[in-house]
């Protein structure tokens, strides 16, 4: 899909939410590159090092931090606002 395609089909909340998962748990799709390239990495790394190396170091990290919900809401906020979106039924 497009991401024109994409624009015609969900609204800018949805891409907020989908963008606020992805950030929490990774790369979406069915297949996890990030984790398969990771597996190569450590094989490759591990059968010539000196000194092996666990799978996590090879993994990006992409909770960085633990946010609040604060922090949650106002980077969908954010975001939301960012793409034009509007809240329905909201007091601000």
């Amino acid at each position: 899909m497009t991401v024109r395609e994409a624009q015609t089909r969900i609204d800018s909340r949805e891409f907020a939410e989908w963008l606020a998962y992805e950030r929490l748990t990774g790369p979406l799709g069915g297949e996890r590159g990030d984790l398969h390239t990771a597996i190569l990495a450590a094989t490759v790394h591990n059968l010539w090092a000196k000194r092996p190396r666990k799978l996590r170091d090879f993994m990006p990290q992409w909770a960085q931090k633990r946010q609040t919900v604060d922090e949650q809401l106002a980077w969908v906020k954010a975001m939301n606002k960012a793409f034009g979106g509007t809240v329905e039924g909201a007091d601000e």
